[in-house]
């Protein structure tokens, strides 16, 4: 469980980040689910995004995501959601 001072550290790193992943209308896939436990593994945080065609609403199918694939939902705004998984094999992210 993140505190509010490490999800504040995590969501100013976010800020500069464009969206590598896509929820799209078949919502949380088990190919979205694998997609995003690779990228969570080689960058440690990542940004997502429900794409407008999807019918889930954008914080339950973060939450559903970050669930499923053993994350840390750090942050919804809008359409894009920010998670934070830390890596096994090569941590870089150093939280305060």
């Amino acid at each position: 469980m993140l505190t509010g001072k490490q999800k504040r550290f995590l969501r100013a790193m976010g800020n500069e980040m464009d969206p590598i992943l896509q929820v799209g209308k078949e919502g949380v896939t088990e190919a979205v689910v694998s997609s995003t436990n690779e990228a969570l593994e080689a960058r440690e945080l990542i940004k997502g995004r429900v794409l407008p065609n999807s019918l889930e609403e954008p914080k339950a199918a973060a939450e559903d995501l970050a669930g499923r694939a053993g994350a840390e939902l750090v942050q919804v705004i809008g359409r894009n959601f920010l998670l934070y998984k830390e890596s096994k094999n090569n941590p870089t992210i150093i939280l305060p």
